[in-house]
């Protein structure tokens, strides 16, 4: 994540907040006990709450006896947030920076215990067997360099519901596209509500890694394609989905023998013991 949208604890007046002080910089401001903020002076405000605040209310207020994970976890909120609604969660993410922000926080939240949190990528998940009842998945596609790869391995992994969210390109437009576009009609992509996908190959608001921004057609496409069912847009850039009991393009022996190619394991399985 760009530093321009990571804060630094400034004036820390006790052991916690010398504590985040030494942690930071933060992205997260987390809600600590006491009254204690991560980040109180955040650039985008009260960061990430007023987006769990979107997506709250379109999730279950009671998680007990479900599995959660939090990919691209980042210091925790969501985790802490799932957590206390009873599920227990598992947080990934890559960088060793957030991880040990999170895992700090875990000691001082009260729901601390039920998350854990692991060094890993999505791209990771191609090699294990886990499902989750609720999966996380909010913004990390956009930062991803193959985020369909991404997606066609988290498929394989919830059970029940996803939350997607990704930065978007202008465009609320959506079509309809057929069945079978001919070669030679390719000028019918440059309608509005045809899905695009930007690459960006420079950078976005300081970060390079923001590397694709699609619009909204081509978010629901890219979902549906991934084998979800959009159930709702609840808010901006964020949708509530749920898995296909069948691949809707009946693509999944293509997409299995193409993550066999990139994760397989001896028997050319991307996932033991159950397949995609």
């Amino acid at each position: 994540m760009a530093d321009t949208l990571e804060t630094q604890l400034s004036d820390p007046k006790n052991d916690i907040e010398w504590r985040i002080a030494r942690l930071g910089p933060w992205f997260h401001n987390l809600h600590l006990p006491g009254g204690i903020r991560t980040a109180p002076e955040h650039p985008l405000g009260d960061f990430p709450a007023f987006k769990w605040k979107t997506i709250a209310s379109s999730l279950p207020s009671d998680l007990s006896g479900w599995s959660a994970l939090d990919i691209g976890c980042n210091a925790g909120f969501y985790s802490f947030e799932l957590a206390r609604r009873g599920a227990r969660v598992t947080g990934i993410d890559l960088d060793e920076h957030y991880l040990r922000q999170a895992r700090w926080a875990s000691e001082i939240v009260g729901n601390g215990d039920r998350v854990d949190f692991i060094r890993m990528t999505v791209y990771d998940l191609a090699r294990s067997s886990e499902k989750y009842d609720l999966v996380l998945f909010m913004g990390l596609f956009y930062h991803l360099r193959y985020p369909l790869l991404a997606l066609d391995i988290i498929s394989g992994k919830v059970k029940k519901l996803m939350v997607f969210q990704t930065l978007t390109m202008p465009g609320e437009d959506v079509i309809d596209p057929e069945e079978n576009l001919p070669i030679d009609n390719r000028e019918r992509m440059l309608d509005s509500g045809w899905p695009k996908m930007a690459f960006i190959e420079k950078s976005l608001a300081g970060d390079p890694t923001n590397w694709w921004a699609p619009n909204h057609s081509a978010v629901t496409a890219i979902l549906r394609s991934s084998g979800f069912r959009v159930l709702a847009r609840i808010g901006h850039e964020i949708y509530l989905c749920e898995p296909h009991s069948t691949d809707p393009w009946d693509m999944a022996e293509l997409k299995r023998n193409e993550l066999a190619s990139v994760f397989g394991t001896e028997d050319g399985n991307p996932f033991p013991e159950e397949g995609l």
